[in-house]
């Protein structure tokens, strides 16, 4: 959005999944530590005031909760940077998570409807162009491209992982049209593993695995992982995403509050 450029809307739509220890539908499992009020939080805020927690008189010696997490940067709702897929994208050094404008993660969404396609399906580049022409849409550089397959109502599942994806040539289909962020509400933009891994074995063909990941190293782009409920969105297009990521020094990716402005 340009500077001093405004817009209204009337509903926002939380589009995220969050962090949950030790969850069915993350396979790097996260781990979260509680500290309650009056435990090892009230120890903590004592320490650091060099007091006793006896002497928090306001609280009647509670501290602060807090949580210490222990997880990768793509659990939960999150952003990938060109640095995850590659060392380069386009020939040149590959951008990690902190060194990305934000412009590419405030803009025009549009939501593309895949949930006729099955476990392990490909999404392919005429796939795209048929659901935009049915919307009646043309993509514009830097809309937030959003793939619903469905598959956020399975989470705390196994069959969260069953999911269709895009392929190497859908991928860079978008990146032509001047697209830099893609989202999907599934657990991952390629195809599942074990649908990826059975062809491969027929094949032989190594280009096949993660080729929607690889397709960075050609053309630079983020993907957004484990978005929900794009089924509320009720337009496929007229509606502003935000997805800013967070700052995370020469990451791979960082986890965002994904939110739609209709």
């Amino acid at each position: 959005m340009a500077h001093g450029q405004t817009f209204t809307y009337s509903r926002m739509i939380d589009l995220s999944v969050g962090l949950e220890s030790d969850a069915v539908h993350e396979p790097l499992k996260p781990k979260i530590k509680y500290q309650g009020h009056e435990g090892e939080g009230a120890e903590i805020l004592a320490r650091l005031f060099g007091v006793e927690k006896e002497d928090f008189e306001l609280s009647g010696g509670k501290g602060g909760a807090a949580e210490e997490i222990e997880t990768v940067a793509h659990a939960g709702t999150h952003v990938d940077a060109p640095w995850h897929y590659a060392p380069t994208s386009e020939g040149r050094p590959a951008r990690k998570i902190d060194e990305l404008p934000v412009e590419w993660f405030f803009s025009d969404g549009v939501v593309l409807d895949f949930r006729h396609k099955g476990p392990g399906e490909k999404i392919e580049a005429e796939d795209l162009e048929g659901a935009l022409e049915k919307i009646g849409y043309e993509p514009k550089p830097l809309d937030i491209v959003l793939i619903m397959t469905g598959r956020d109502r399975y989470l705390g599942s196994p069959e969260y992982f069953l999911q269709p994806g895009l392929t190497r040539a859908s991928v860079l289909w978008l990146c032509e049209r001047g697209i830099k962020v893609i989202g999907i509400d599934a657990y991952s933009l390629d195809r599942n593993f074990e649908a990826t891994a059975r062809e491969f074995r027929e094949t032989g063909d190594g280009r096949l695995l993660w080729e929607a990941h690889f397709a960075g190293i050609e053309r630079e782009y983020c993907q957004i992982e484990k978005l929900a409920n794009l089924d509320e969105i009720p337009r496929p297009h007229g509606f502003k995403v935000s997805c800013l990521p967070i700052k995370i020094k020469g990451g791979s990716g960082g986890w965002c509050r994904a939110v739609a402005f209709v």
